[in-house]
């Protein structure tokens, strides 16, 4: 008689959502508590970024700058990446970094971009003044503090 009683709570839809539902749960939990989180700056996509990341070569390790325009920013918790993309030697170059990194030292937000969209992939498809992004003008009110 149990058995049986358990057995249909197992196979009904509710019991195994719930299931679903307390194992994502216990999911973020160990998410939270065992990976560290890092201050990073607010930042999205169109905003010029300087990543600082270390190299390892050998026994050397030395710390390197990447700086490009922010094309997304994808995921959530410990999994978020951001994709930078740059111009070297006439050639774009895009690199994918995972934001909670213990590569990367850290961020710089030098510019702020002003576009419409979450994914600006358009920028692979022109170049020279035509991919230039409008920098976003942050008004300062000093008249107001006095």
């Amino acid at each position: 008689m149990v058995v049986q009683i358990f057995s249909l709570l197992l196979h009904s839809q509710n019991f195994s959502q719930s299931l679903i539902h307390y194992s994502m749960d216990l999911i973020k939990i160990a998410e939270q508590n065992l990976i560290p989180v890092k201050e990073t700056p607010d930042f999205k996509a169109g905003d010029t970024v300087t990543v600082f990341y270390k190299i390892i070569e050998g026994n050397k390790e030395r710390e390197q700058q990447y700086q490009g325009v922010v094309l997304q920013r994808k995921g959530s918790g410990a999994t978020q990446t951001f994709t930078v993309r740059k111009i070297s030697n006439g050639v774009g170059v895009e690199r994918i970094f995972p934001l909670y990194s213990p590569k990367i030292t850290k961020i710089e937000v030098n510019k702020r971009g002003v576009v419409r969209r979450a994914r600006i992939f358009y920028l692979r498809n022109i170049s020279g003044k035509a991919a230039r992004i409008e920098e976003k003008i942050v008004k300062t009110s000093d008249k107001k503090a006095k």
